[in-house]
């Protein structure tokens, strides 16, 4: 009797371990946006794009450069779970570009996680790394604008491929935190936006990898708030990290061809945010600032001139957002500055954003860049904003990204009215 019970207990056991062993996967839902583009003026579409100080710091989408009809997203996401502790997910963009220099940029993320105990994960993988707020902590299908920040869009909202661990602890009713540390290729600023293996076939494939920590806190429900920081140098490999040729124009200051190679091209990043979220309210504010370093590199695989106008150029931004919700009816706005080299420093005798000769003199192109953005957001579901909006949106962008064409002098800029329709399930 004992020997049958003791055999039909093993038996259920077993039974349930196997159940909860079972591998699975799932459709996990999509999300789709469409963009209405409209330009104020003429500039956006026969202006070309200022690149004084011998850099194009001012990243225009090409999607604003005409009155456009556009798809933005078409994400499609996957997940499953191997064992009780190993799960995994993907999402892949078909409207996304297969190109050459992109080969693999269909796919956005693809993530292994292991949760050996509670509070604890290790991901492997592809994916954003644990830095600015917005890009990697608001998903797309909240964002309250057409667009993220320039913040966000530029230095956090691309992917790279690693390893990251995170410990979170907690209750966000009163105080919740997360540490998380990752360690990646450092390749984020390719062509393929961090979606690619070292390659080092073409001298990328750096020994040195980034390394990304943050600190995030959810309290009071309502509030979040966190600092991050990222570090890394040039992804070429020591033995193809050749220096830059110096331009003629560096006469002040300007370094040895040592010193640049010493350098590295050392790129970080570093930033603090907060935000609140109520029925009534959303706000967010963040700051971040770091060296650009292989941003706009001074090292190459073959000999050619620096894109920065300093060794240790940094830049400094800022966003701040709100909206004012009214059931589905949603009004938003937001400031946004970046600048590309907020300390001023460069090596030729004179402002090399500041021309006094050739068509361009008088003019001011200096790499800081403010947008002012007004909205109307339409909820189709008020208690749940990421099953789909309709968005109408207003950007002023500083006039100062843009070389006058023919009948015009001075710095010039261009501003877009914008609709965005995006459903997701």
């Amino acid at each position: 009797m004992k020997i049958s019970r003791i055999a039909g207990i093993a038996a259920l056991l077993t039974a349930g371990f196997a159940q909860a062993q079972t591998p699975s996967i799932k459709f996990d839902g999509v999300l789709f946006e469409f963009w209405q583009t409209q330009m104020m003026d003429n500039n956006l579409r026969n202006n070309s794009t200022a690149t004084a100080g011998a850099s194009k710091y001012y990243g225009l989408d090409s999607r604003f450069a005409e009155n456009n009809f556009a798809v933005k997203r078409a994400e499609i996401y996957f997940g499953g779970t191997v064992t009780d502790t190993i799960t995994w997910n993907a999402m892949f963009d078909p409207n996304n570009s297969n190109t050459t220099s992109a080969p693999n940029n269909v796919l956005q993320d693809l993530i292994i996680t292991w949760a050996p105990v509670k509070g604890f994960n290790l991901k492997a993988g592809q994916f954003k790394m644990p830095t600015t707020y917005e890009a990697t902590l608001v998903s797309a299908r909240e964002i309250l604008f057409f667009e993220r920040n320039q913040l966000n869009r530029v230095f956090g909202d691309k992917r790279d491929r690693g390893l990251w661990a995170s410990y979170g602890y907690g209750d966000a009713k009163s105080f919740a935190g997360k540490l998380n540390l990752a360690i990646s290729n450092g390749t984020t600023e390719d062509g393929s936006g961090g979606k690619n293996n070292e390659n080092t076939l073409t001298g990328a494939g750096n020994a040195q990898k980034d390394w990304t920590f943050r600190f995030e806190s959810t309290f009071l429900s309502k509030h979040k708030a966190g600092f991050y920081y990222r570090e890394g140098v040039s992804n070429l490999k020591d033995s193809t990290m050749l220096s830059a040729t110096i331009p003629g124009t560096w006469t002040v200051g300007a370094p040895s061809a040592t010193q640049i190679k010493d350098t590295k091209d050392k790129t970080t990043l570093q930033g603090v945010y907060y935000a609140f979220n109520s029925a009534s309210w959303q706000m967010s504010a963040e700051y971040g600032t770091g060296l650009l370093g292989r941003r706009f590199p001074t090292l190459f695989a073959a000999a050619a001139a620096p894109l920065r106008e300093h060794l240790d150029q940094k830049f400094t931004g800022y966003a701040v957002d709100a909206a004012y919700k009214m059931g589905a009816h949603w009004f938003t706005a937001r400031y946004d500055m970046m600048n590309y080299n907020s300390g001023d420093n460069w090596y030729t005798a004179t402002n090399p954003y500041k021309p006094t000769t050739g068509p361009n003199a008088g003019s001011d192109f200096s790499p800081k860049y403010t947008e002012m953005t007004v909205g109307y957001n339409y909820v189709f579901i008020p208690t749940k904003q990421s099953a789909g909006k309709l968005k109408l949106d207003f950007v002023k962008r500083s006039s100062n990204f843009l070389n006058p064409r023919a009948g015009q002098t001075g710095e010039q800029g261009g501003n877009s009215l914008v609709a965005s329709l995006m459903v997701a399930y």
